[in-house]
């Protein structure tokens, strides 16, 4: 590991002249591993221009070429796999078999963004009038930004970055300050692999780098994962500033149990789904909608789920959750646990200040809580906890669950345990999110499918991964194109 945590500009690690530095904790211990610098606005300008100027060459350079350099990173990436996935759980507090799964997830979008090749193909016609051919190409957008945040340091900036590359553009990587070595560990392979310089470059910083990203004239596209009010800043600024943009916002992802579902593999799914890194994932269950007679069997159920799940150190190999990313955040979620209470609900299982081994005192943990009987419209039934909490509500049919889920503000997910085809049918058509999982608790898309989202949850048009990545970071070009006979007799 290392203290102090660098830029990479041009080819070269680069010291920060930053003022300022976050530490950078152990979730689990408090333990400092690193300081994030707060770089300034003239390191961030230094890497755009150094970025805009490696651009026309790495355009020219052919796509079978580039993504050359995908099936280099793709075997490095395999062959440090343990390394990397330790990085993750020391920084983000994530069990390593989470950290494996998110890895795993990342390595698939380095596969699926080799396809270049075919997917940025265009098409044609012929004779769209006498002698006139007519033709859609893509071509890159020039130097295009990534801000990713903490809760998959790994993966989430690979829904953008091998595509961004892949397609023959520049890219400004900018990762959450408070998990920046997972990253740092990525570029130190991008600069095994002797990229051409300032075609990838990593910038740390805050709040003031990223408004400085969505302001700077030279940056055409920039891609964000983070909290909806953060999304909708970052669209709003970025698309003022004439920017193609994508951003992920929150989440309030409800799943709905019918009386006809496997209670059993439903409690379990939905604890996993729940609890799963500690809560922190934008498709994590955060409600689960019990319908009819389904309500007590499936309380019980997912009760002795929460109470058994194994919280501590992501390190150890017993456990199965672990902390939150930092004090802040353990403190909001056991603030808003007992505004929900106060509120008229109940805490069946009530997960705040646990009791902990010594060494992991200063960590920031929470165990599993499950909420029951808290009014729909209270303010913690709507805000997105992002913890490991579960609140219950309870309604008599399908048709209350359906308004139920498009009730709210986000649009993430939603998901749907039955054993009924023509529920499941009707689930998948009315329910007004971007991602339906049926039997499923974390509808997470593969690699080759857009990592989709509605209302809050999303401002954008392209997603993240597959073909929506290669359309976002490529525009299309429209040729029209005659060639009269008669010039041709000229020759």
């Amino acid at each position: 590991m290392t203290s102090s945590i660098s830029n990479y500009i041009q080819g070269e690690w680069r010291a920060s002249a930053a003022a300022d530095f976050i530490p950078v904790l152990n979730p689990a211990t408090g333990e400092e591993l690193g300081r994030t610098p707060l770089s300034t606005m003239t390191e961030l300008d230094d890497a755009v221009q150094v970025a805009a100027k490696a651009f026309p060459a790495w355009r020219r350079t052919p796509v079978t070429d580039r993504v050359q350099y995908l099936f280099k990173l793709k075997t490095l990436l395999e062959e440090q796999f343990e390394d990397l996935a330790r990085i993750v759980t020391l920084e983000c507090g994530k069990t390593l078999v989470e950290s494996r799964g998110e890895l795993r997830r990342a390595v698939e979008n380095v596969e699926v963004a080799c396809g270049a090749p075919t997917m940025m193909q265009g098409y044609n016609s012929e004779d769209i009038a006498s002698g006139i051919d007519e033709m859609m190409i893509r071509q890159p957008l020039g130097v295009c930004a990534i801000i990713a945040p903490f809760n998959f340091p790994a993966m989430i900036p690979f829904w953008f970055l091998p595509y961004a590359i892949a397609a023959g553009n520049t890219v400004i990587l900018k990762p959450s300050e408070r998990v920046p070595m997972t990253m740092h560990k990525v570029i130190e392979m991008f600069d095994a692999l002797k990229l051409p310089a300032g075609v990838v470059n990593l910038v740390n910083g805050g709040r003031a780098v990223v408004d400085a990203i969505l302001d700077h004239p030279t940056i055409r596209a920039v891609s964000f994962v983070g909290s909806s009010a953060v999304a909708r800043h970052v669209y709003s600024r970025a698309a003022a500033a004439g920017k193609r943009v994508q951003c992920q916002g929150g989440a309030k992802n409800p799943v709905v149990i019918l009386p006809d579902a496997d209670m059993a593999s439903a409690a379990e799914i939905v604890a996993d789904s729940a609890f799963g890194c500690a809560g922190q994932r934008c498709l994590a269950a955060a409600i689960a909608v019990t319908v009819g007679e389904a309500s007590n069997t499936f309380i019980e159920a997912v009760s002795e789920k929460a109470t058994t799940r194994v919280t501590g150190s992501g390190m150890d190999a017993h456990v199965q959750m672990g902390p939150v990313i930092s004090p802040e955040s353990r403190a909001r979620i056991e603030t808003l646990i007992g505004r929900a209470i106060s509120e008229g609900g109940r805490a069946i299982i009530d997960g705040r200040r646990p009791a902990m081994p010594r060494d992991l005192e200063q960590g920031n943990f929470v165990r599993p809580t499950i909420l029951e009987g808290l009014p729909p419209e209270s303010e913690v039934a709507r805000t997105e906890i992002f913890g490991p909490v579960l609140s219950v509500h309870r309604v008599d049919d399908v048709d209350a669950a359906l308004a139920f889920v498009n009730s709210g503000a986000y649009g993430n997910q939603a998901s749907l345990f039955t054993a009924s085809g023509a529920s499941a049918r009707r689930f998948r058509y009315e329910a007004e999110v971007g991602n339906v999982g049926i039997n499923v608790g974390v509808a997470a898309p593969m690699a080759f499918f857009p990592f989709t989202g509605a209302r809050e949850s999303f401002f954008g048009d392209l997603h993240g991964q597959g073909r929506d990545a290669f359309e976002f970071f490529t525009q299309e070009k429209v040729v029209v194109e005659r060639w009269p006979r008669a010039w041709a007799r000229r020759f």
